[in-house]
């Protein structure tokens, strides 16, 4: 029984990794902690949890005054703050008190949205806190991590992530990678009494610890910042801030000309400093962060919704442009739900014996797939119980096989070991005899789709006895068939990876309707890593790998990305973390490990390959959203500077004023946000960032535009012969209602009507065109236009919507040129 409670104000103070400073005995630790190895009651467990606090690290949260200020400070709020002073500087209130309103509520919306998405995406984060399993009241029981406490004792199995700092209680050496701690690159052997850090990972083995520091008292906890990761920049979000950047460097040149011409023919310069700074701002991208986190969030939350927890949203964008898909076959195309054929059985042995060794071999507690089968095969379920199990080696995917030493009922002691059946033949003495009948056996099976499990027992002298093989029939999943058409409908190749025989799983896509270009994972260890690029043809043309091993994925992955794929890649074990790092959309799928789950880009809680199809979809929904967006935001950059621009120096003429242009970008801006809920199509193909097309379109669409406004300005001075204060409102209310119909017709790649769109969209520009209308009308910070005039400018950009359109597809003719697999390398070039 645990001792009495004592004074326990903090964690005992053990020594570092590497510290020469003696260390407490496992018994003396036990004593300290007040525990035994029957770890803690729930009421202990309870008022140490408030006396020590949860088991996690200090987060490092902002203020939420200090993110609403971070929206004033930075070179673009900088600019428009500069406007501000300017405005007071030459005594123009009315400017002052508008430009600080805007900016204020610019920054409002900023913060709000950020803060939501933020709020969003923290909460689906949650959904994979880790779990552990401890001893309380005698009875093992899966508890969130956070909740355990000094004294506990936990189990750990590999591929869990050790939740906790912990002593390993008696039993087996276990492997422990701890390479994110201490940098050691290769797993380390502890055993009993030695120390587990927290944020290692078991490598090997089974074995129970017993906690002794937590949360920030932890080795990781102390040394946080070596396993710090900044937040990764994806291809397409890097894309997009090259367009940022590509329009603040048009405005300034543009805006540059214009200040110098003017002070030339002598203006005045702090009243052409402040235009010239409120006309940079409105061309630079001031919502396309905003947009960027709005609409990663909206597509995080739908994935979750369909069972999929995105850890890295950059992934979403990624998967827009995968064109190859790695899958696992078990429990993703499969249904990893086995059934037991007729055993094979050596001479002499009998069918019941094989199976009998083989569930000796098999962990009753906490039982898999497989061991949950052989279990149930069992004659007599209660047979099993009268053996007592002495000592486990749990199934390792190096040795491929599991050994339990058991004791018999009558007393003697003897070994069981399941696994591979080649691991299995390598244990016997007389593996030359019986090789080619069991070589025979596991061919037939393998031909038939059936996965051979090899089963060996000691006799009396201690040697190993191959016993037989137990065939096990995984079907393909029912919807398996119909998600791989969809994948090849979407232009994504999907390859079969799986640790069975090649005939396996030539039958496997045999049924699943996948190709029979099976490629043997023995020739990338049988191949020297400085010529493994030589395989690039074989790998990139295969349909599936048989016999792959995980380090195998690794090679897979990296061949096909140096050959310009953009690839994805499931995986649940703890040595596909490698491979999910290294693909460009990890994916960690139903039941994975911690490691892997930890690794991966996107989580899958559902079994099967439907909710990745479904992510894709999705993704590529996702950039459709963002194209449409930096076509409509180069467009509307293009319009404003260059009608400024020419205006000023051909005409001399100020077509817009400070005020005008604020309330522009403002409107503008505001509603712009709704797009990450738009209805879009979609697409068939991987999408690329295709940046000829997207300049090719924008300019052209710009250009037009700015004929079209002149073409107003044409009919105002010259036919109309209208004040140049109400020729202002007029070009003012047609640059916003202009400005956002062409949002119409960039966010599809047809005429404007093949595509609903959303209505949180259509609304919202529908409520800011009334408001920036019923401004132009009654004047407010502007000369009044009244209803006649607002009424024709309406009927003139709807006409021009029209033809713009018409426009568009034949500029879409000239410059869409799709390559989708040299775009997807162009991309990764960008990198």
């Amino acid at each position: 029984m645990p001792a009495p409670h004592g004074d326990r104000a903090k964690s005992p103070d053990l020594p570092a990794p590497n510290s020469q400073a003696p260390a407490l005995s496992l018994g003396e630790l036990l004593t300290k902690l007040s525990t035994c190895e029957d770890g803690l009651t729930q009421s202990e467990a309870a008022q140490r949890l408030t006396q020590y606090g949860y088991n996690e690290l200090p987060e490092k949260s902002v203020s939420p005054v200090l993110q609403f200020l971070s929206h004033f400070w930075g070179p673009i709020p900088w600019m428009i703050e500069i406007a501000v002073i300017l405005s007071a500087a030459v005594g123009d209130w009315v400017d002052f008190g508008i430009i600080l309103v805007l900016l204020v509520v610019n920054g409002i919306i900023g913060f709000w949205e950020e803060f939501e998405a933020g709020n969003a995406v923290a909460a689906l984060k949650a959904q994979l806190a880790l779990k552990a399993l401890v001893q309380r009241d005698g009875q093992w029981q899966a508890v969130p991590a956070r909740e355990l406490v000094p004294g506990d004792v936990i189990r750990v199995k590999i591929g869990d992530i050790l939740p906790a700092d912990a002593r390993l209680l008696p039993g087996a050496p276990v492997d422990v990678d701890q390479s994110a701690l201490t940098g050691e690159s290769l797993p380390v052997q502890r055993q009993t009494g030695d120390e587990v850090y927290a944020g290692s990972v078991l490598k090997r083995g089974l074995i129970q610890a017993v906690v002794y520091a937590t949360g920030a008292n932890t080795f990781l906890g102390k040394a946080a910042k070596l396993v710090e990761s900044a937040e990764t920049v994806s291809h397409f979000q890097k894309a997009v801030l090259k367009i940022g950047d590509y329009l603040i460097a048009i405005a300034l040149g543009l805006v540059c000309l214009i200040l110098i011409v003017r002070l030339w023919t002598g203006d005045d310069f702090l009243t052409l400093l402040k235009f010239c700074l409120v006309l940079t701002v409105a061309a630079i991208p001031v919502a396309m962060p905003t947009v960027l986190s709005v609409t990663m969030a909206t597509g995080a939350q739908t994935l979750a919704k369909k069972q999929a927890i995105v850890t890295r949203l950059a992934a979403i964008e990624e998967l827009a442009g995968i064109d190859i898909l790695c899958s696992d076959k078990t429990g993703t195309l499969t249904l990893n739900q086995l059934t037991l054929g007729e055993p094979f059985a050596a001479k002499g042995i009998s069918p019941d014996a094989v199976i009998l060794a083989a569930a000796l071999a098999s962990e009753p507690d906490n039982p898999d797939a497989i061991d949950r089968t052989i279990l149930a095969s069992l004659s007599d379920p209660t047979q099993v119980e009268s053996y007592q199990r002495l000592h486990v080696l749990p199934f390792d995917p190096v040795s491929k096989r599991m050994e339990v030493t058991v004791k018999a009922p009558d007393g003697p002691e003897f070994k069981v070991s399941k696994g591979a059946p080649q691991a299995i033949l390598a244990l016997v003495p007389d593996q030359a005899d019986i090789a080619a009948p069991v070589t025979e056996a596991i061919a037939d099976f393998a031909h038939r789709g059936y996965r051979a499990l090899g089963v060996a027992q000691t006799n009396p002298q201690g040697q190993w006895q191959f016993l037989g093989i137990l065939p096990l029939f995984d079907p393909p999943r029912p919807d398996s068939q119909l998600t791989l058409q969809q994948a090849a409908k979407l232009g994504v190749t999907v390859k079969m990876l799986t640790g069975d025989q090649v005939a396996i799983a030539q039958e496997t896509c045999r049924q699943l309707g996948l190709g029979q270009a099976i490629v043997n994972a023995d020739i990338f260890r049988q191949t020297p890593a400085s010529q493994m690029g030589q395989l690039g043809d074989q790998i990139e043309q295969a349909d599936g790998f048989g016999q792959v091993f995980p380090e195998d994925k690794y090679h897979i992955v990296e061949v096909l990305q140096q050959r310009g794929h953009i690839v994805g890649m499931t995986g649940d074990g703890v040595n596909d973390a490698p491979a999910l790092k290294k693909a460009d959309a990890g994916i960690a799928v139903s039941g994975a490990t911690d490691a892997a789950r930890a690794a991966a880009d996107i989580v899958l809680l559902t079994p099967g390959l439907s909710v990745i199809i479904e992510a894709i979809e999705l993704s590529r929904q996702i950039f459709e959203r963002m194209n449409s967006y930096a076509i409509y935001r180069i467009v509307e950059t293009i319009r404003v500077l260059l009608l400024t621009t020419l205006s000023i120096l051909i005409f001399n003429f100020y077509p817009v004023t400070a005020i005008m242009i604020v309330l522009l970008a403002l409107l503008n801006d505001g509603a712009i946000l709704s797009i990450a809920y738009d209805n879009t199509r979609i697409i068939k193909h991987p999408q690329a960032w295709n940046m000829p097309m997207v300049l090719g379109m924008a300019t052209t669409l710009g250009l037009i535009g700015v004929i079209e406004t002149f073409g107003l300005f044409y009919l105002a001075e010259v036919v109309f012969q209208l004040d140049r204060s109400l020729i202002q409102t007029l070009i003012y209310l047609k640059l916003s209602v202009a400005g956002h119909l062409t949002l119409f017709i960039t966010r599809t790649r047809g005429p404007f009507w093949s595509i609903k769109p959303a209505p949180i969209l259509f609304w919202a520009i529908v409520g800011t065109q009334a408001v920036a209308t019923l401004i132009a009308v009654y004047g407010l910070f502007m000369a009044p236009l009244g209803w006649g005039w607002a009424l024709l400018v309406w009927a003139y950009a709807l006409v021009w919507f029209v033809i713009e359109d018409r426009l568009k597809l034949i500029a879409y003719r000239i410059f869409d040129h799709r390559q989708s697999l040299l775009s997807a390398r162009g991309l990764k070039k960008m990198a």
